[in-house]
């Protein structure tokens, strides 16, 4: 483990200092310019970050000791590869990097078994993803992946998916003076839910391509309103303008 690894345990989250967007810059020069000793400011100057995305993954299957330490590295990978070039925020560059550190290491160090074939993809794809960000300072559309790797929409998406988190139809997802609302109270009964899935169907049909781009991705597939930004080239604002709309034109076409 590098040097500038830290166990999270043994430090008080509350005194990390914060670096802003100008001391960031002035810092990156320096280092440009071969003060070594810049590195080190930076990246504990950005261990704030990394624990605000280790929080998402905040649950009784992983150890935020360890996620933080592998976030740490993904942090170290960003400062490694960033130009101020890129014009833009380090965090912005640097978030996938992190998250593509942790996902991995949760992913070989899941109990679910995945075939070879999708975790071969998942790891093809993922290190395209690094590299594209390091090479041009921003993350790969759906369509970058697809001309670049000779990979379908479908066998993406399903790799991608595979390295999401895990989760038990017992987890509780609600608790309020002692009633617990578990994952598969929230689970609709698909007998009763026929009609309803066929009007929606229906209504699918009614409404714009990229709406429904949109919803498929969001809701199906199970992607952040960031990952569509990045797959349609729109910004994210846009894609939650979308989402909204769709979703009010299917309610309007249902009822």
């Amino acid at each position: 483990m590098s040097k500038y690894s830290v166990e999270i345990t043994s430090i008080n989250t509350n005194n990390l200092k914060v670096l802003s967007n100008k001391d960031m810059v002035e810092l990156f020069k320096g280092l440009r310019d071969g003060k070594k000793e810049n590195k080190e400011i930076i990246i504990n100057g950005n261990l704030k970050l990394v624990l605000s995305i280790i929080k998402r993954f905040n649950n009784k299957n992983n150890n935020l000791d360890d996620l933080f330490q592998i976030g740490v590295i993904g942090l170290i990978k960003a400062v490694d590869n960033f130009d101020l070039s890129y014009n833009c925020l380090f965090s912005t560059y640097a978030v996938p990097l992190i998250l593509g550190e942790i996902k991995r290491y949760i992913r070989d160090n899941t109990s679910i078994r995945i075939s070879r074939g999708i975790k071969d993809n998942a790891y093809l794809i993922l290190k395209y993803k690094e590299d594209y960000l390091i090479n041009n300072g921003k993350e790969p559309s759906i369509e970058d992946i697809k001309r670049d790797l000779n990979l379908n929409e479908y066998d993406i998406r399903l790799a991608l998916n595979s390295l999401k988190d895990v989760y038990s139809l017992y987890d509780p997802i609600y608790s309020d003076n002692g009633d617990t609302i578990y994952l598969c109270d929230q689970i609709a009964d698909t007998n009763k839910d026929k009609d309803s899935l066929i009007a929606l169907r229906k209504a699918l049909e009614h409404i714009k391509l990229r709406e429904r781009e949109v919803l498929e991705s969001r809701y199906i597939y199970g992607m952040t309103q960031s990952e569509i930004a990045s797959s349609l080239d729109i910004s994210q604002a846009q894609v939650s303008r979308i989402e909204k709309s769709a979703i009010l034109k299917l309610k309007k076409l249902i009822d």
